[in-house]
Parts: C-alpha cells; sequence; structure tokens
C-alpha cells in the first residue's frame, strides 16, 4: 500500500489494517532551535501528505520574509510587522480604511498566484507516492478581509454589510475560485484552503452569520474538489465546534482543527463522518507535557474518534514544543494496533 493509498483509505474510512497516516507541521521557529531532533523526527516518522510546490512565471509583489523580524509584504500587499523570529507577524495598518468600501483603490488581486505550471505540479504529484495537496497561496476568505481592513472594523462591516464590502467579497472569491479550479485541473489529491474561526471559547462571529456570508463560499471551494475526484482539506484554530456539523453537510473530507479547545469527547458525535487531520494540544501539552500524558492522549483520540478511518497523525512543531513530546505523538500512534 503507497501513502497515497494509505492515506484515501483512512479519509473513506476503509483503514482496517494499515497504520495511521503522518503529517507534521514544522514552523521555522523549531527548524532553527531544534534542527537535529527535528531531522531526526522526520526520518523515524516522514510524512505521508505533502504540499505541491507552486513556482510561479509571474512573480507577486510579495518581499520580505515573513518569518523574520521587521516588516513584510503578502502578495496581496498587506504588510506584516514580526516581533519574533520563526513565526508570522500580524497586519497593523489595513489598506481599506472607508467604512462603505467604495474607495479599493489600494486594494490589489494577485492574479499572479495562477500563474503555476500545471507540468511541474503532475511531475511532482507522479514523482511521490505520497498524498499530495494545493500548495502556495491558499485561500482564507475570513482572514484575508481581516488582513485588508482591520478585524474590529471588519466584525462591524459583517453586521452592516456594506455593498461594496459585498461586491469585493464576491471578486475575491471569485479570484479564489480560479485558483481552486487551476489546481482542480493538476495530479494533486486535494485541495486546501483555511481561516481561523475561533476563540479559546467560541466561534468568533455568530454561526449565522457565518452560514449566511463564508458557508457558500466554503460550499464553492468544496464542490470545485469534488468535481475533480480531489478531497477537500481545510484547517480552522480555535473552537469551531458549533461549525463542524455544517462543514460535515458541505462535504468537508478532513479538517486541522484544535481538538482541544474543543474537547475531543465532544466531537465524538461526528466520528466516522469527517477526518480529523490532527493535531495534539500545542498550548498545553507539546510544551508542558509529559511522555505519558501525551501517550495517553494520542489513545484518548484514537478511542474516540478512530472508526476504521478518520484520524490523521499530525501536530505543529511550533513555538514552546519539546522535542520530546513532537517525537512521543508519532511514536504513540505508530504502537497503536488499528486492525479493528
Amino acid at each position: 500500500m503507497t501513502n497515497r493509498t494509505l492515506v484515501h483509505k483512512t479519509l473513506e474510512f476503509e483503514n482496517k489494517t494499515g497504520r495511521v497516516p503522518r503529517q507534521l507541521w514544522c514552523l521555522p521557529w523549531a527548524e532553527s532551535r531544534y534542527p537535529g531532533e527535528l531531522a531526526s523526527i522526520r526520518a523515524d516518522y516522514p510524512a505521508d501528505i505533502v504540499s505541491a510546490p507552486a513556482e510561479l512565471s509571474q512573480p507577486t509583489i510579495a518581499k520580505g520574509d515573513p518569518y523574520a523580524l521587521g516588516t513584510s509584504t503578502d502578495e496581496w500587499g498587506c504588510v506584516f510587522h514580526n516581533l519574533q523570529a520563526g513565526i508570522i507577524g500580524e497586519v497593523k495598518e489595513p489598506i481599506i480604511t472607508d467604512e462603505d468600501w467604495e474607495d479599493l483603490s489600494q486594494v490589489y488581486i494577485p492574479e499572479e498566484v495562477l500563474s503555476f505550471d500545471i507540468a511541474q505540479v503532475n511531475a511532482f504529484c507522479r514523482s511521490t507516492d505520497n498524498f499530495v495537496t494545493s500548495g502556495g497561496a491558499l485561500p482564507r476568505p475570513f482572514e484575508r478581509l481581516q488582513f485588508l481592513r482591520g478585524t474590529a472594523s471588519l466584525y462591524m462591516d459583517l453586521v452592516t454589510q456594506p455593498s461594496g464590502m459585498m461586491t469585493f467579497i464576491g471578486k475575491m472569491h471569485a479570484h479564489n475560485c480560479e485558483l481552486l479550479e487551476k489546481w482542480a485541473s493538476t495530479e494533486v489529491d486535494a485541495l486546501s484552503f483555511m481561516d481561523d474561526w475561533g476563540s479559546q471559547n467560541n466561534l468568533l462571529i455568530s454561526p449565522e452569520l457565518w452560514k449566511d456570508i463564508f458557508m457558500p463560499m466554503y460550499k464553492d471551494y468544496i464542490d470545485i474538489a469534488h468535481r475533480k475526484g480531489k478531497k477537500a482539506f481545510m484547517h480552522s484554530d480555535g473552537n469551531i465546534l458549533s461549525i463542524y456539523p455544517l462543514l460535515i453537510d458541505l462535504g468537508l473530507d478532513a479538517i486541522n482543527s484544535q481538538l482541544f479547545c474543543m474537547g475531543v469527547d465532544n466531537l465524538s458525535a461526528y466520528k466516522g463522518k469527517i477526518t480529523f487531520w490532527g493535531e495534539i494540544d500545542r498550548q498545553h501539552l507539546l510544551p508542558n507535557g509529559t511522555k505519558t500524558e501525551i501517550d495517553q492522549t494520542v489513545r484518548h483520540i484514537h478511542d474516540t474518534l478512530w472508526e476504521k478511518g478518520g484520524c490523521i497523525a499530525q501536530c505543529e512543531f511550533g513555538p514552546g514544543a519539546k522535542p520530546e513530546n513532537v517525537r512521543q505523538v508519532y511514536e504513540s500512534w505508530s504502537k497503536l494496533d488499528i486492525s479493528s
């Protein structure tokens, strides 16, 4: 069984005899502090899921290193300020200051991200037995609106819904769909998109507002993937328990979310309905937990959420995480008997 087949069987709840698929997310913070330990983990527990390269024939307006101290500019022209090397900073000066969203002369939609080479992506997919997801600039409509407008102002605008904002959302969404349509024409196995929707305890906006404005966009993304025989993967941090059933209704195949903000037991109702694409608690366990606690946690996730599939052994090696705890995550998953 190839790694690609292993992931497909896990997503389809048909993984009866194979191991749990693996993927490690690693920030430059960890790469610079623990290069030896990281290399050892990757060697012993290689990833089954990888992202395709997206080399552009037309360069974007992005400049600077988003993980370095200081400022950097992304492909939309948003300027990020970074106070800690190895992670991404924050946007402090929004580009859209017009509360009616009528003056969008400074807003730049980066058509250049569409210039990636399909032949190169396909060659990459054929060169690996791994499960391949779309790479490059991922659609992130809610976060993009925050970067452009500023979080507090955007929250007000989402309530009042000025016509200029809704027109812009339509243009942004059309761009995102065009990008995903191109990725869907390649040989990748899944399309990816993201938005961090949760605070520590709840959704950042009302579920009703989420359903009205954002749910139709995600439906389009998922439908694009499924029409071309691809899986749909989404990342969203925070407590998103209230929209889990809605994402399942949309047909989302895999969700990367913070299980421990929501409570693993609270997610048991969705066992066998969606794949939990990680993760392990990076707020408390990865920085401060013991190896025994990590092992018990992995077993609890398996016992609660595994249904002949439906779990991917994923965690993020980021600020504060201990390398021995990250290693223990994969050691614990590898020891589990998932044949039953």
